[in-house]
């Protein structure tokens, strides 16, 4: 089993309220704050799919999906 290969951030900006725990948690610091404070994905290619934003969001705001590897 291969390394993990991100397919996409999915952002609902409606739950996200800013807090910047996601920004903080992320190792690689893909996500960042945008001028209305919700989380983006500055960086994606950088995504190391360690799923800490994931894990860490309060608000649930963020999901990692990751692409399913051919069989």
């Amino acid at each position: 089993m291969g390394k993990p290969k991100l397919k996409a951030h999915i952002i609902n900006p409606e739950w996200c309220k800013g807090c910047g725990i996601c920004v903080h948690f992320c190792p690689t610091n893909v996500l960042e704050l945008n001028d209305k404070d919700k989380v983006f994905p500055a960086r994606a290619t950088d995504c190391i799919c360690c799923r800490l934003c994931e894990l860490r969001c309060p608000d649930l705001a963020i999901e990692i999906e990751i692409e399913q590897e051919a069989q």
